[in-house]
This record gives structure tokens, sequence and C-alpha cells, in this order.
């Protein structure tokens, strides 16, 4: 069975830092596109940045690019989101999902999702 489950979530203050963790289990990266999502409190659930394997693109929304950084470890079959310079608007539960056939990456049409860690940006 297809599983997602992120880790690394927490509380942290602005202008820190935190990695988050996205293993897999029942499937390996290879065959699929990667992406991270969020969704803060009342508001409608965005996508924060994408990757695909196939043809290596990948892509951040603007609010995040230069502070956040995807990547993977084929090896542990985990995707990483590593962000810095963290601001309290960051704050929300953080998603990571997957899909195969998605290339170039985009944010939407994705079929498998983890249950989300929370990240909260206060001082």
């Amino acid at each position: 069975q297809l599983q997602l489950v992120e880790s690394g979530g927490g509380l942290v203050q602005p202008g820190g830092s935190l990695r988050l963790s996205c293993a897999a289990s029942g499937f390996t990266w290879d065959d699929y596109t990667i992406a991270w999502f969020r969704q803060a409190p009342g508001k409608e659930r965005e996508g924060v940045s994408c990757h695909s394997r196939r043809d290596g693109s990948t892509f951040y929304v603007d609010s995040v690019k230069g502070r956040f950084t995807i990547s993977r470890d084929d090896a542990r079959n985990t995707v990483y989101l590593q962000m810095n310079s963290l601001k309290p608007e960051d704050t929300a539960v953080y998603y990571c999902a997957a899909a195969r056939n998605i290339y170039p990456c985009r944010l939407y049409g994705y079929t498998y999702w983890g249950q989300g860690t929370q990240v909260t940006v206060s001082s």
C-alpha cells in the first residue's frame, strides 16, 4: 500500500529554519513527481514546490523562492523540504504529495497525499 508520512514540523522563531521529511512506502520515488503543499488556517491549500525526476524540473512559488529547497534521497526513499528564513506567514500544515507522469512538474493533479505536519513560525 502506497503511503507518505511527513515529519519535521514544529515551532520556530522568525528567521529560523526547519527541514521537513516525507518518507514513502509501497513505492519508490523514481517514477513519481513529488510536491509540497501547505494550508494555513482559514485559507485554501496552496502548492509550494515540486520536482520531477523524469525531466529534472523543479518549481517554487514566488513566496518561497530563495528560501525553500526541495530535494530527495533515493536511498532512503525520502523527500525533503529545507525551509530557511522562515516568516510568520509560512505558518501552515505542510503536506507532501506524489503522482506519476507529471512532467514538467506542476502544483496540481496529485494522487497520493501524506497526513501533514504543522509548522508554526512565531516569536
